[in-house]
Order: C-alpha cells, then structure tokens, then sequence
C-alpha cells in the first residue's frame, strides 16, 4: 500500500500552474491514499475533489472552522481551507477533530477516513498543526488530542493506524516525541506510532521544507523535515509495516515547483502472503 502526505500550499504563488504540477507528482507516485494540508475550496470548485477525479481515486474533505488566518494572507474571504483524503478505496467512515488552537493560528484540524481496502479497513489520519516556530507547546496540546483521537477510531481492524501530516516540528521536538511515545511517554498509555522516517536510507535527502526549493529560500533556512506518516505497530503476519520511504515532489515540474513542502511516500505491506 503507498502511502503520500503532502502540504499543497493552497492558494499561494502559481496556484493554478502548480495544481497541473502536483497532479503530474501524484500520477506518476501512483499512491493507494494521500493525506493532503491545505487543500482550497471556492464555491463549488475543491482541490481534492479535482484531483480525485483526474486519478480515480475516491476521496473526502474537512475544511476550517476559522480560515481567516489563511484568508487575510490572500485578501480572499472567498476561499476556504482544509484537509483531504484521496483513496483508491471508498471512505467508510470518517471524523474530523478540531486541534487546539494556537495563539493567532486557529482553525487547524485533524480528519479520519476508515478506507474499505480489500481483506480489512484501514484507519487513516491526515493532521496538520500550528507552524509558528515558538509554538512548540500548542503543538503538543494538539499531538495529545490527535494521539486520543487516533485512538478512539484505530480499533476493529488487523491493520495499524496510519497518521499523515504537517506537524511543523522537527523530528527531535517535544511534540514528535510526544506523538510516538517511544522516546517519552505517550500522550495514550500503550499506543506508541512510528515515523515511517526511521526506515529511509540514512543517505537520502530528508528536508520537506527544503532551501533548494524557491519558495522556501526567502525563510533562509534552516532546511529541516517537518512532514510526517506514522504508523502503528504492524498486525498479524507483518500487516502495515513500513517497507520503503522517501521524499518525492521536491524539484520542479516543467519549470515549477509544485509546493513550498515536499512530500513524503511510504509503501506498507499489505501481509504476511505479500
């Protein structure tokens, strides 16, 4: 099963260019489901559902309860933001959870989708948390109420819960740490999340928020991966373990750069009889 999370930068810069390039990305990964962050809705127009469409793959959306923090950044009220969930299979069930806001930063938001893959469900999670830097504290309020939230809708199934997303943490933070609850106690007593990260090769490029990427130079840096797949520990037979994980969507698309984030891939093992 491959698994993408990608931070699509709504509406900033050449939106409408890089749509057609982060669709380029997305058919040539081939994903089974994506967790997507900053997903824009106008009218009767979503970014996920035009995505969804041009790849045939099924899909769902949560937006903001409180976009004005986006929208003021574009002089737009007109334009909404959210969450989505592209799957090759249907969405049986889905939730949304408001995280705990930050100070300034509302309206962030968590969604579950439980996806009806063949021979068993999937709990699946795309998040996206508070970005300012010093803001390491909301983070972890929201890591605590996303790490319950996982739990509440994780059960039922042999395969582990799968969580995508913008933390807008660097992997030695207090809140990434806080989230797996391998390297401190867990938010949940018992229920510990791997970053798909720890299985990359030690050599390969890391940075989803990447200085070689133009739209991120003007920050000057530092380069620094902020975007995460956690998983649970694997089911039965090695269901859901992590086989492979890389960066993709970090160079341009004739031309252009699809997002300011790259993304991260990882492929799942679907069994022991894989």
């Amino acid at each position: 099963m491959r698994v993408v999370t990608w931070n699509l930068w709504w509406r900033f810069g050449p939106w409408e260019a890089r749509q057609k390039a982060i669709l380029a990305v997305l058919r040539e990964l081939r994903p089974d489901v994506v967790g997507l962050q900053e997903v824009w809705e106008q009218g009767s127009d979503n970014l996920a559902q035009w995505l969804a469409g041009e790849l045939g793959m099924h899909w769902t959306w949560a937006a903001s309860d409180d976009p004005g923090f986006w929208q003021r950044r574009i002089g737009d009220r007109s334009v909404g933001i959210g969450n989505a969930v592209l799957s090759r299979w249907s969405v049986g069930e889905r939730a949304v959870l408001p995280l705990p806001a930050a100070e300034g930063d509302g309206g962030r938001l968590a969604l579950y989708a439980r996806l009806d893959a063949p021979g068993q469900h999937v709990p699946f999670f795309a998040a996206h948390l508070a970005s300012a830097p010093d803001a390491s504290a909301a983070r972890c309020r929201q890591v605590t109420a996303l790490a319950e939230f996982v739990a509440r809708y994780k059960g039922g199934t042999g395969f582990p819960p799968v969580v995508t997303g913008d933390f807008n943490a660097w992997p030695d933070s207090d809140e990434v740490r806080l989230f797996g609850g391998l390297k401190t106690a867990p938010p949940v007593p018992g229920q510990c999340l791997i970053d798909a990260w720890e299985y990359a090769d030690p050599t390969a490029p890391s940075a989803t928020w990447d200085m070689a990427n133009p739209y991120v130079a003007a920050t000057y840096g530092p380069s620094v991966r902020i975007d995460y797949i956690h998983v649970g520990p694997p089911g039965p037979g090695g269901l859901g373990h992590v086989r492979a994980v890389r960066r993709a969507g970090d160079g341009p698309v004739d031309g252009v750069w699809p997002s300011d984030h790259a993304a991260v891939v990882a492929d799942l093992a679907p069994g022991a009889a894989s």
